[in-house]
């Protein structure tokens, strides 16, 4: 049972104790697996990136550029997310949560001159996955804390909405 929908969507992501905070809206294709089982895909808005100018000249300003979009990839149901992000730039990431579970978020860097890649590992405590709407998903809510080792790195907060 593959059906799909091109529809718009709202992610954001909030930190409730460092500043940090996000928003994408754009449009994106759900597709659904199975009954309760979904794959939604959608390109992040390129963002731009500031650079200095090299060497410094007077009265220049920085210059914007563009960075190249990035894929991002949602495979959701009731009681796990799994999100993957890909791009042709340095990074990309892979975050796996469950309810009451310690998951993975793992991080790739990938250095293009050597093309190397190397990865960290972090683990993630899913506080809360809340999914709502049917037959299709109209929203879902995510709690959970980031750690590296015993190390804190913070609690966030995701939101998605999908506008049907």
């Amino acid at each position: 049972m593959l059906t799909h929908h091109r529809l718009p969507v709202c992610l954001s992501v909030v930190s409730t104790d460092l500043p940090i905070w996000f928003t994408i809206e754009t449009a994106a294709t759900l597709y659904q697996k199975e009954r309760d089982r979904f794959h939604l895909l959608l390109r992040e808005p390129p963002l731009p990136a500031w650079e200095s100018p090299h060497p410094p000249q007077t009265g220049a300003t920085d210059v914007v550029k563009r960075t190249p979009q990035r894929l991002l990839w949602l495979e959701i149901s009731p009681y796990r997310m799994i999100m993957t992000m890909q791009a042709n730039g340095n990074l990309s990431y892979r975050h796996r949560w469950e309810r009451g579970v310690y998951g993975i978020s793992r991080y790739w860097l990938h250095e293009k001159a050597t093309k190397k890649h190397q990865s960290l590992q972090l683990r993630n405590y899913t506080r809360m996955l809340k999914l709502e709407g049917y037959p299709l998903p109209q929203s879902l809510e995510l709690d959970y804390e980031l750690w590296s080792g015993k190390v804190h790195l913070g609690h966030y907060l995701l939101r998605l909405r999908m506008y049907h």
